[in-house]
Order: structure tokens, then C-alpha cells, then sequence
């Protein structure tokens, strides 16, 4: 990979993880739901009026939009509201690959190797772990709902796959068109008017600079910045590089909200990370060619015996 490249990949993972606890300075002031709404709405407005709508089945914009907006971003906005360490939430979210894993063995008839089961087990181990030494003031069902995000996640994976579009900037503009009215109206129905009523008094210079990072520089900026590798490089050296979002929304959290994971949540972080490294596409690729070695290692002994 170009140094130049390289360097796009480690800002774009470096502001996916910081957008986790930038996002918890706008949740607190604002409702989950309605700043998720804020987000979405900023993202495809009016933007689609100047990108060009993508080459794909419109239902496949609309069903992205719902489960990346309403289905995850929702989820994980909520979860954060709810306790969830920030740093956290950016390290379970991950655990996506494997939900998106077994969509493939269920929809695909994808094949799961020794080093896959390895690293879902140990992923397991650790997810359970960190939400059986979940903090105080963080619950079950904020640790549930951010669970669910990476499982959204995974089915937005799929959607891409199969829609197999190839505009993604443009993709999730527009796709970004269908939470708004969906987590507005969900606002209304669970707070009634007031979330809307003292939203005006809430957009102070905080709020402001956390929407507008999650708009233009964890959506647009990270998106397009992905895209690029995407197209420049095969998805298994890109993929890998994800594994520095936990990283930096882990180190992030200290900082911006002083938020530190004790020693025993910090040995369940390092599980979960070793987790997802052993499950990457070049561990697999790793592993393979010390197979593919040790097997003809093995052949060269047969044949000297003989």
C-alpha cells in the first residue's frame, strides 16, 4: 500500500473512532433518537440534489438507509445514552465481522475455517466478559443494543454485496435519505413533543461541532476515504485496518471524557481485539500459506523416506 494511502487509511479509522465519544458530547444534551435523525438528515440534505443517485435498485438505497440509519446508528446512539463506554461501543461494534461471517455460511454457503471458529470463540469469551463487568451506570440493554448495531451492521454488509454497488459515497447520500423520517417520528411517539420543543435551547457550539463532525467527517469524509481504498486495493488488506477504529476510540474516550477501562475490562479488550485480528482476512491468508508450506514440507520428508 502507498504511503499516501496508508495514511488515508490510519485518518479514516482514527475518525470513525473518534466519532464514538464526539458522539456522546452531542447525546448530552439531545434525545438519542432525534440527534441520529439530525445526523442523517444533514448527511442527504442537499446532497442528493448534487451527487448523482447510484447505478443500483433504488430498494437497495432504501433498505441501507433504514438498517444503516434507524437499525444501527439508532442502536448504537441509544446504547451510548444508556451507558455504554463510548470506547467500548467502537470495540463491540466490530464483532460485525462475525455476524457478517455467518451470513455468509447461512446465505452463501461460505466455508468457516479452524482460525474463524478460534477467533468467534474467543470474541464470544471476551463480549461476555465485558458486559458481565459492564460499569455502574451503563445496562444490559444499552450493551444489548449495541450488540444488535453490529448485527445491523453485518445485514448492511450483505445489502452492499448483493446490490453490488460501486458508488459508495454516493450510496450512503442517498441511502441516508430514509432514517430521518423513521427516527423522528419514533421521537415523537416515545417523548411526545418535548425533545423537539427544547431542541432549539440544546444546539449550543457542543452539540453543533459534534454533528457536524458526525456528518462530515465520520460520514462523508471516512466514507469516500474508504471507498477509495476499496477501489485501490483488495477488500483483504483493507479490511484488516478497521481493527485500529477500537484503538482509537478506546484512547480517544480517555481523553475527550476521561473514561479509563479498568484493568480486568482492559484484559477483555485485548481478548476481543486478538479476536478480531485472528479472524481478518490476512490472518486467514496467514494461515492458509503455513498450511499450503507445512504441506508440502511434509511431502519433501515423505519423499526423502522413500
Amino acid at each position: 500500500m502507498q504511503k499516501k494511502h496508508l495514511l488515508l487509511a490510519v485518518l479514516v479509522t482514527a475518525v470513525w473512532g473518534i466519532n464514538f465519544p464526539v458522539t456522546r458530547l452531542g447525546l448530552a444534551d439531545i434525545d438519542p433518537l432525534l440527534l441520529t435523525a439530525l445526523r442523517f438528515a444533514l448527511a442527504a440534505l442537499p446532497w442528493v440534489f448534487i451527487v448523482e443517485r447510484p447505478r443500483v435498485a433504488f430498494r437497495w438505497v432504501a433498505a441501507y438507509g433504514l438498517i444503516f440509519g434507524v437499525a444501527m446508528w439508532a442502536m448504537i446512539n441509544q446504547g451510548i445514552a444508556w451507558g455504554v463506554p463510548p470506547g467500548t461501543a467502537s470495540l463491540l461494534i466490530q464483532l460485525s465481522a462475525f455476524f457478517t461471517l455467518g451470513w455468509g455460511v447461512l446465505l452463501f454457503g461460505e466455508r468457516v475455517g479452524r482460525l474463524q471458529w478460534l477467533a468467534s470463540g474467543l470474541a464470544a469469551a471476551g463480549l461476555m466478559g465485558i458486559v458481565l463487568c459492564r460499569p455502574g451506570d451503563a445496562s444490559t440493554a444499552g450493551f444489548a443494543l449495541v450488540i444488535g448495531s453490529a448485527v445491523a451492521w453485518s445485514i448492511g454488509n450483505i445489502i452492499i454485496k448483493v446490490s453490488k454497488v460501486r458508488e459508495i459515497f454516493a450510496f450512503v447520500v442517498w441511502a441516508s435519505l430514509f432514517p430521518p423520517i423513521p427516527l423522528l417520528l419514533m421521537t415523537w411517539l416515545l417523548h411526545g413533543s418535548a425533545p423537539f420543543t427544547a431542541l432549539p435551547a440544546q444546539l449550543n457550539a457542543m452539540t453543533l461541532f459534534s454533528l457536524a463532525f458526525q456528518v462530515y467527517a465520520a460520514t462523508h469524509f471516512s466514507y469516500w476515504g474508504w471507498n477509495l481504498l476499496l477501489r485501490e486495493y483488495p477488500v483483504s488488506r483493507v479490511a484488516p485496518l478497521s481493527l485500529l477504529i477500537p484503538v482509537f476510540g478506546i484512547a480517544s474516550s480517555m481523553v475527550i471524557l476521561g473514561q479509563k477501562p479498568s484493568p480486568s475490562n482492559w484484559a477483555l479488550i485485548w481478548v476481543v481485539l486478538l479476536a478480531l485480528a485472528l479472524g481478518s482476512g490476512s490472518a486467514q491468508a496467514v494461515w492458509g500459506r503455513l498450511r499450503t508450506h507445512g504441506r508440502t514440507l511434509n511431502d519433501q520428508i515423505r519423499g526423502v523416506h522413500k
